[in-house]
């Protein structure tokens, strides 16, 4: 589905007026967002909606904390699809299931290292925990999703 489509679908829900005045904007520009704009053609009808101008600065940027800012306000978490490593079953499965120990490993030390000296975790130390919790999630479900696919089964060829 293309950002303008996932928008129109969105918007309709609400309805532009109460989306325009919700953002003080005007109700032409938000039915511009809902209208496909092709981009050889900067003049067509449609506007460059948020949406796309997300994608852009991630694709400038290349941060996926700004992936990760957007779905934890829908309260959820970005996972990457997983990349189908080279090498045999056998090596794949060792690798993903030692990159989740060791990862559950960090989150573990992070855990211990903000108590270990005073009994307390500080607002710095949450931020580490964080961080290393969310590697983790996100590696663990890389494996699940590898295993969903199959990448693991006898004769599978590890498609992604």
């Amino acid at each position: 589905m293309k950002s303008w489509q996932v928008l129109r679908d969105a918007i309709e829900r609400v309805g532009v007026k109460a989306v325009a005045s919700n953002l003080n904007l005007s109700t032409a520009l938000v039915y511009k967002w809902c209208q496909e704009s092709p981009r050889e053609d900067p003049a067509a009808s449609g506007a460059r909606n948020p949406l796309d101008r997300l994608r852009r600065i991630y694709e400038l940027t290349h941060d996926e904390r700004l992936i990760q800012w957007l779905c934890a306000t829908a309260g959820g978490f970005f996972v990457r699809n997983p990349t189908v490593a080279t090498g045999s079953r056998e090596q794949r499965l060792l690798d993903s299931t030692q990159k989740v120990v060791e990862d559950f490993g960090e989150m573990l030390t992070a855990v211990s290292q903000s108590i270990q000296n005073d009994g307390q975790i500080t607002p710095q130390e949450a931020e580490r925990i964080r961080r290393e919790w969310d590697n983790l999630k996100s590696q663990a479900e890389c494996f699940v999703v590898a295993c969903e696919r199959g990448l693991y089964m006898t004769g599978a060829r590890g498609q992604g």
